[in-house]
């Protein structure tokens, strides 16, 4: 059973056999908050898991809650996010780059509550692509170092309670997308700004905590959490990490639980060196040195 194959049945499905039914297929989840996006779990996407027990345990606790799916090398699938609001559209930008041809080889559309569109593409382990959002265009990319919710969650709109639901399958042949070329074609000026100074090699607390300060929806747990682990590797004690980092993470949009959660896990995940997963991490969810998801020097 592929994504395609779990997109189908979740028509059927309530979320905790949905939750389950994604694990059987090989692919990651996580819970997040009843008729929400926030995760439930410390680590947020990084404890996502396909173990069979983990996710029925989870679902136990929370039967009502919603699906998160990383996107990028963990979960094979990129999304192009299409957002919609009472002033704009992304679908705009999103026919004009697909009349340039930028984003054939799709997999598979889910039309989200706020009537917008998930479009996933496979993602390739060898290539990973960063998360990055055209806030200009209405559109935002999800790959490594990012997540989405998945079918058949519900959010709470002002319509009611609305869910995500498949839209529509692929019948050609399925490729990823370039994303740096699709932002560079909806977003040039957003394209260049992204570009950030190679890191040095000792990190600096200051430039960390202004990164995590502009980092959007999508990528701020990954990326307080790489930050968390830099400063740690390099030596600062954790209630030192959370001074430098937490106002920065706040002024992103995260709430205190959740901060305070993460730079606890970078904590005891950088702790664990060598013994550890891959790259030093239990249970496998490796960081480097570049943040999750990007290219040598795009991190500061």
């Amino acid at each position: 059973m592929g994504i395609t194959d779990v997109l189908l049945a979740t028509n059927r499905l309530p979320l905790p056999a949905a939750a389950l039914a994604f694990a059987r297929a090989g692919i990651a989840v996580f819970p997040c908050a009843l008729a929400g996006k926030h995760p439930l779990t410390p680590a947020g996407f990084h404890d996502a898991s396909c173990d069979i027990n983990q996710v029925g345990a989870w679902w136990v606790r929370w039967p009502g809650a919603n699906i998160g799916m990383p996107t990028g090398s963990s979960s094979g699938i990129d999304v192009i996010d299409i957002d919609v609001t009472d002033a704009a559209s992304g679908f705009t930008a999103f026919a004009r780059a697909s009349t340039a041809g930028l984003i054939d080889g799709e997999i598979a559309r889910v039309r989200t509550p706020s009537q917008g569109m998930h479009v996933y593409f496979p993602a390739l382990a060898t290539r990973p692509q960063r998360c990055w959002q055209a806030a200009t265009a209405h559109v935002d990319f999800r790959g490594t170092g990012g997540y989405v919710v998945v079918p058949p969650s519900i959010l709470v709109t002002r319509n009611g309670r609305v869910s995500y639901r498949l839209y529509s399958l692929s019948g050609v042949g399925a490729r990823p997308v370039d994303a740096v070329a699709l932002r560079r074609f909806i977003d040039p000026r957003a394209a260049q700004a992204a570009s950030r100074p190679a890191e040095a090699a000792s990190p600096e607390p200051s430039r960390l905590a202004q990164w995590v300060s502009k980092l959007q929806e999508g990528e701020r747990n990954s990326g307080l959490f790489w930050a968390a682990c830099r400063l740690i590797e390099a030596g600062f004690a954790p209630a030192a990490v959370e001074a430098v980092l937490a106002p920065a993470a706040q002024t992103a949009g995260l709430p205190e639980p959740e901060i305070t959660a993460t730079i606890s896990s970078a904590s005891r995940r950088a702790a664990a060196g060598p013994s550890g997963g891959p790259n030093g991490i239990p249970g496998g969810h490796g960081y480097d040195r570049t943040s999750p998801g990007s290219r040598r020097g795009d991190a500061p």
